[in-house]
């Protein structure tokens, strides 16, 4: 099945099994993640929490998280950032800020819900001895929510802008970390924020929900990656969060792909390794929203 630009789409559920060499994978990655201790939605502020609001299992929520901490500690080494009470959204680390080499780019939230996050996270990154270095004022800028490194092209960064980030942001990372910056608009706001929609992997490859975006941006994702390194998921995988996958090079985390989609991602010698957070999704966040790379 193809969408509106002829590109591949997927659709299903999740009944395969893992590799068999799944455990013998050697650690080569380095990600922040934050324990869900005070994880809830005490606040709308995106489409995912409408109609959850103290409706989450912490339990289950809890358990969900550990299990993908596990996950990724196969592949990665895993830093923990200590969860705060009054900061449900914490635990979402990939919106700390945006990593690159030893610079950390804080983020300043759009939201005044999350806007405690800021200090505790700029605290973490200088105590580790990162270098500091924020956005003028008044840009908005949601990290590595809406901040994704390209794979393939060294110094090519992708910019979503919309809902969350400005787009003015782009000028000020150019000239700050001496990449070439690509902003793309994102028009759905069940996908508010790009990695919810758009993950890039190794060797210029794409995963993506184009719908989420403009045509605008659909045409610059398409100038520079040609459509036999774009995977385009339907409207099923990207509202199971399909797109917000970790890219850990011969395997990707995600909370549920398509059987479809699990063969297409083989295809590209990738082992899809599904770990539930449904808990999650009620805030909006899953895989990659829970992980904020720190090798970039």
């Amino acid at each position: 099945m193809d969408d509106k630009h002829g590109l591949p789409v997927f659709a299903g559920e999740v009944t395969l099994p893992l590799a068999a060499n799944d455990d013998a994978v050697a650690v080569r990655h380095r990600l922040l993640l934050c324990a869900p201790d005070h994880f809830a939605v005490d606040y709308v502020i995106n489409p995912w929490m409408a109609g959850h609001v103290h409706d989450t299992d912490h339990a289950r929520a809890a358990g969900q998280w550990q299990a993908l901490q596990a996950r990724l500690a196969e592949h990665a080494e895993v830093e923990l950032l200590p969860p705060a009470p009054g900061l449900p959204d914490l635990v979402f680390t990939a919106n700390a800020g945006l990593v690159r080499g030893n610079t950390f780019v804080p983020s300043r939230f759009r939201h005044p819900e999350r806007r405690g996050e800021e200090p505790l996270c700029i605290d973490w990154f200088r105590r580790a001895g990162y270098r500091i270095r924020p956005l003028p004022e008044p840009l908005f800028f949601e990290g590595a929510g809406d901040a994704l490194f390209d794979r393939g092209q060294r110094g090519l960064l992708w910019l979503g802008h919309g809902h969350r980030s400005d787009a003015g942001v782009a000028p000020e990372l150019e000239r700050m970390l001496g990449v070439e910056v690509v902003p793309l608009r994102l028009v759905d706001a069940r996908f508010y924020h790009l990695d919810t929609c758009f993950c890039p992997l190794r060797d210029g490859r794409l995963l993506y929900y184009p719908a989420a975006f403009d045509d605008a941006a659909q045409a610059q994702i398409a100038a520079r990656v040609p459509p036999h390194q774009r995977i385009a998921v339907d409207e099923a995988d990207a509202l199971a969060f399909a797109c917000n996958a970790v890219d850990l090079d011969d395997a990707i985390v995600l909370n549920r792909a398509s059987p479809a989609l699990r063969q297409a991602l083989a295809a590209w010698g990738y082992r899809t390794l599904d770990t539930g957070l449904d808990e999650f999704l009620k805030s909006g966040g899953a895989a990659k929203c829970l992980t904020l790379r720190l090798d970039e």
